[in-house]
Formats: structure tokens, C-alpha cells, sequence
């Protein structure tokens, strides 16, 4: 983790780019209680892809998503976004001391289902760093059904022009 961290500093101090309303493509690292690493590509003006690698619960989950972005506020280098998608996640076991019980639920599940996204993300004007802030609840289709509404992470990314 230090290592990612001392990559994104070095990657920042030494980059020429300066900041744009919309960058190109920025990945770098998700934290919430799920966390990962992150991806997000501008396939327009408007339009991004975002891929999201994400751990929870002893296991992992992968989520692709589509997203609409807009300025908010009249604020360079801060924006909105809205948009969904869908995720996979694959579990071996779960902690002994989670709300549900151990012989209701075996630990072994394959998930699959929807995801709607809500954010924020601010990019700097002279360093290529974003962050963003957003809530993405889940529901799954098949595996583990259910609706998740606790995924709310921050994220920080390293931005490419």
C-alpha cells in the first residue's frame, strides 16, 4: 500500500500535464468497506467507463460501469456523475462474527446483479490528481440476493490528459 501511494506522489510531482475540465483516464485506489482499485476512462465529453476491483467479506467482486458527467457548480475541475452497470463477486467464507449465522448461510457464494452509481469528483488545475466521493448500492440477481446499499467510497486516482 505505501508503495501504490509513493507512486502516485512521484507520478504527480513529476508529471507536465495541468488539469482540464475532463481528464482522459485516471485509476488509483477505492476505500470504503469495500476497497480496491479503480479505473475510469472518457469515452466523450460527457460518457465515462468506470471498472471497479473490489474486496469484501473474504472474497472479491469486479463491477463495470457506464456514467454521465456533468460540471457541478459552475466549479472547473468538479463534477457530478450518475450512471450503472453490473458487478460479479465470488466469496470463499465469512467472518465468524457477522450478523448472519454460519449454517443459514454457507460460506461459499457467486454473485451477480446491478449497480446504480452517485457521485463527486473533483480533478486539480495543476497536478494530476483526482478524488471523488460516491455511493453505489448494489442488488443481486443471483448468488447472495439481496439489495447492498452500503457501498459508499472515497476514491483517489492519478489522472492522464
Amino acid at each position: 500500500m505505501k508503495r501504490f501511494f509513493l507512486t502516485i506522489a512521484l507520478l504527480a510531482l513529476f508529471s507536465t500535464a495541468y488539469s482540464q475540465d475532463y481528464y482522459r483516464t485516471a485509476f488509483g485506489f477505492r476505500g470504503g468497506l469495500d476497497y480496491g482499485i479503480t479505473a475510469k476512462h472518457f469515452i466523450s465529453h460527457t460518457e465515462t467507463i468506470e471498472g471497479i476491483f473490489s474486496m469484501r467479506w473474504q472474497g472479491f467482486m469486479i463491477t463495470g460501469l457506464y456514467e454521465r458527467n456533468s460540471i457541478a457548480f459552475n466549479t472547473p475541475g468538479l463534477n457530478w456523475y450518475i450512471g450503472g452497470g453490473a458487478h460479479i463477486g465470488f466469496w470463499n467464507s465469512y467472518f465468524d462474527n457477522y450478523w448472519w449465522d454460519r449454517e443459514s448461510h454457507p460460506g461459499k457464494y457467486t454473485v451477480f446483479g446491478a449497480d446504480f452509481i452517485l457521485g463527486l469528483e473533483y480533478t486539480f488545475e495543476y497536478i494530476p490528481i483526482n478524488f471523488s466521493i460516491d455511493w453505489k448500492p448494489a442488488i443481486n440477481f443471483f448468488g447472495y440476493t439481496g439489495m447492498w446499499a452500503d457501498f459508499a467510497a472515497f476514491s483517489i486516482r492519478y489522472a492522464i490528459f
